[in-house]
């Protein structure tokens, strides 16, 4: 049985650690707790609480065992993150992923999608490779100066 810190539970989760610390002392959620008196959720806690607010995801059981490690590969733009959220339509699937505060979503194959077994909650990796990548930084707008001011009071007469 694999025990998950609340942090990680939490991202799996997709919810806050606030909340999910409020679901645990409101006895929504159980944990074991550790002699220091931390809390950790069996992961298939966290399957159950999945399952409960996407009542159409399959039930059964994975193993989490293998990590699945990745030989080689050309690509070098590796992201790790968990799904968000799986959708199949026809032929294609879009899958978001989350990795930290961002979200990113792939549009790949329905066969894809069954082939991995990618379900909410689960960890995955993209992979990104491209022939064109922009690369952009953002800066505060510098302040206007007081003459372009007065010039955009006196074009707006």
């Amino acid at each position: 049985m694999t025990l998950l810190t609340v942090r990680t539970a939490a991202d799996r989760l997709g919810v806050g650690y606030s909340t999910l610390k409020q679901w645990i002392y409101g006895g929504q959620v159980r944990t074991t707790t550790t002699a220091g008196g931390h809390h950790r959720i069996p992961e298939s806690e966290v399957d159950r609480l999945i399952a409960r607010s996407n009542p159409a995801a399959p039930t059964t059981a994975r193993t989490t065992g293998s990590t699945g490690l990745i030989v080689a590969l050309s690509g070098r733009n590796r992201l790790r993150g968990f799904v968000d959220e799986v959708r199949i339509d026809g032929l294609m699937g879009q899958v978001r992923l989350r990795i930290g505060d961002q979200t990113l979503t792939a549009m790949i194959t329905a066969d894809a999608i069954e082939e991995l077994k990618l379900r909410r909650g689960d960890s995955a990796v993209a992979i990104i490779k491209s022939t064109e990548v922009m690369i952009a930084r953002e800066t505060e707008a510098p302040p206007a100066s007081r003459r372009s001011r007065k010039r955009t009071k006196r074009q707006t007469r």
